[in-house]
């Protein structure tokens, strides 16, 4: 077997290429074959092979030693041409190094000259256009367009170009020197901003989306109609937040309809920075204006109100000292302070509500349209401290700050007790700020943090409102009773329950009873008129318990013989009858009460202990019977404690 390098190439297997090697030597197998087994031969070949295999190893050595040899050679020779090539490298940045450095200095001097040019010919080219738009405006002066460029239709763009420069010159101009002609290119800018747009709708018609564009392009440096609309800003502020708010909705309302259209898969994105660089100028200042005109809008309804009734208002007093008079008037219904005599004013007006509540719902409207998503919630509770400002403040406390100042004394002899219209028309009035305040509002802030606050607010109203009504409403029964009491110590006389003929007296009530019970009667209906809901019995039972104590104090001034008795039966019957107008179960138990203890004054003095043990009279106090048997005329002379012990 011939001994080459390729023998060895891999994989390699040493037992195999043993094995090999001892089936190809004749009689190297393990059988011999034909021969038999050989050793002698077999080992004469190992070490013959062996011999092949050394030289072998030497030839591939030397070889391997003349490569390595090759390889150092080479290696020293690309070394040196790298090291070539980097002084050539270096020698190649410092020549490029120094043209950069020359045209960095060619640059400077161009630039300069560039400068320098520009210097002379800006003012050229400014002062050239200059001189064309004043002949232009000349001719607008002269009121004769003699220019080709305003009479050819072919040059719309160069005139549309022409009259943008000088509509802004002319907002310049004092309007008295040059009214008319402001006028003249005022209306020569409207005409053809129209024929741009007259251009524009025809191309679309024809599907010219080419034109379209040029036109388009054109129209860009016209105001469009919001701007000319708004930035002559009225002097009203109303008329421009209608504007704005009709051009806002518009607006948005277009938007919405071209979303209809492919314009693109970011088309809300796009439509909506559109609108924005429209309106953001004015949508950042809306707020401000609201509530400037909301201020000026409010106090000038008031003050025409108020002028129409020659009243001029009355400062309220502020501090720790009007703080310490308002709770003592709320504790002991002291006045405090001369009373006024408004002459049943009540100074509350609806017209002036509605009126301030149309303007505030109107407000909420744009609110909720103009402002930001973000800012929806606190501009909305702006608005509202300005109604909560003007109507409940301003107006509503301070018709009752002037109702309980005109409130009477409760010994006044005569007493115009209107309070209780003021109590009616500010429930009234206050059930329509509620329903704007659930209808307009809560939408506005029902997710927001701001409920909390309106809410609060809201509360805060209610309680003092509700603490100077209930303020009033007390001291106006004071007074209710304070007439009762008139009546009765003017109409009353001592020989009503002692006449001196008892034969001759009929069986009726006194007049001091009957001008009472008239009173009474009238007084209960001006208390359902003005109040609603449970504050009727609430009213009504506290005015029924009054009544019937007076009375019974009244009772217990006088003496009585059997046909006065009858008389004070008979009164008191016509007061439970009055009594009953109430609908008020306790104030009628109170008058029956009242009217079983008048039939101890008539009753045997052997029936006085089973009267007492009665039904309506066992369960009240012993001293009471016995104060109402001791008005008794006979009381001393038939021994009446006697029979009542």
């Amino acid at each position: 077997m011939a001994t080459t390098a390729q023998l060895f190439e891999e994989p390699f297997d040493a037992d195999e290429y043993i094995e090999r090697l001892a089936w190809r030597t004749p009689g190297g197998g393990s059988k011999g074959g034909a021969e038999g087994f050989d050793p002698k031969k077999l080992l004469e070949e190992f070490e013959n092979h062996i011999e092949e295999l050394k030289q072998l190893d030497e030839r591939i050595q030397r070889k391997v030693e003349k490569l390595e040899q090759q390889c150092h050679r080479e290696a020293k020779e690309f070394a040196h041409k790298v090291q070539e090539l980097q002084r050539s490298n270096q020698v190649a940045f410092l020549h490029f190094q120094e043209l950069d450095d020359h045209i960095s200095y060619v640059a400077t001097k161009v630039c300069h000259l560039g400068d320098q040019l520009e210097g002379v010919n800006t003012p050229r080219q400014r002062a050239v256009e200059a001189q064309r738009l004043m002949t232009y405006f000349n001719e607008f002066l002269d009121g004769e367009l003699r220019s080709d460029v305003f009479n050819n239709p072919d040059k719309i763009k160069e005139a549309a170009d022409i009259i943008q420069k000088l509509h802004l010159i002319a907002q310049e101009l004092p309007f008295d020197r040059f009214a008319d002609v402001k006028a003249k290119i005022a209306s020569k800018y409207h005409d053809l901003e129209r024929q741009l747009i007259q251009e524009f709708t025809a191309a679309q018609r024809r599907g010219e989306i080419g034109r379209m564009r040029e036109v388009a392009a054109v129209l860009l440096h016209f105001k469009a109609h919001v701007r000319e609309t708004l930035e002559t800003r009225p002097t009203e502020l109303e008329q421009y937040l209608k504007n704005l708010y009709d051009l806002y909705t518009r607006t948005t309302a277009l938007a919405a309809k071209l979303t209809e259209f492919n314009l693109g898969s970011d088309k809300h994105t796009f439509l909506s920075k559109l609108i924005k660089s429209i309106f953001s100028t004015y949508l950042d200042s809306y707020i401000d204006m609201e509530q400037q005109y909301l201020q000026t809008r409010s106090a000038s309804i008031l003050q025409r109100y108020y002028d129409s009734k020659n009243h001029q208002k009355r400062p309220l007093g502020t501090g720790s000292i009007q703080e310490l008079k308002e709770r003592i008037r709320q504790r002991t219904n002291l006045p405090l302070g001369p009373s006024i005599d408004t002459h049943g004013e009540t100074f509350l007006s609806q017209e002036v509500v509605v009126n301030l509540l149309q303007e505030t719902r109107h407000a909420f409207q744009r609110c909720h349209k103009l402002s930001d998503p973000a800012d929806l919630p606190k501009n909305a509770y702006s608005i509202f401290l300005l109604l909560v400002e003007h109507l409940c403040v301003d107006h509503i406390d301070y018709a009752l700050e002037i109702g309980l100042s005109a409130i009477p004394s409760a010994d006044a002899k005569t007493a115009n007790l209107y309070f209780l219209d003021v109590v009616q028309q500010a429930n009234t009035i206050f059930h329509l700020f509620d329903k704007q305040f659930n209808d307009h509002l809560m939408p506005l802030i029902s997710s927001s943090p701001k409920l909390t606050e309106c809410l609060q607010k809201k509360k805060e109203v209610i309680e003092q409102m509700e603490v100077k009504l209930d303020t009033g409403i007390d001291r106006t029964l004071n007074c209710m009773i304070g007439q009762m009491k008139h009546i009765l110590a003017t109409e009353q006389k001592k020989t009503d329950f002692r006449p001196e003929d008892e034969n001759n007296v009929m069986i009726q009530y006194t007049t001091a009873c009957s001008k009472v019970c008239a009173y009474v009667s009238k007084q209960v209906e001006r208390v359902r008129r003005s109040m609603d809901g449970k504050n009727v019995d609430t009213v009504l039972t506290e005015l029924g318990v009054r009544f019937h104590r007076l009375i019974h104090e009244h009772l217990q001034q006088f003496s009585y013989n059997y046909m006065g008795g009858m008389l004070a039966i008979c009164d008191v019957a016509e007061y439970r009858r009055c009594a009953k107008d109430f609908r008020v179960s306790l104030v009628l138990q109170l008058f029956d009460t009242l009217h079983a203890l008048c039939n101890l004054l008539v009753v045997a003095p052997d029936n006085l202990k089973q009267v007492c043990s009665g039904e309506q009279l066992t369960n009240l106090d012993r001293n009471l019977l016995h104060a109402f048997v001791q008005l008794r005329a006979d009381y001393r002379s038939a021994r009446l404690g006697r029979h009542f012990s």
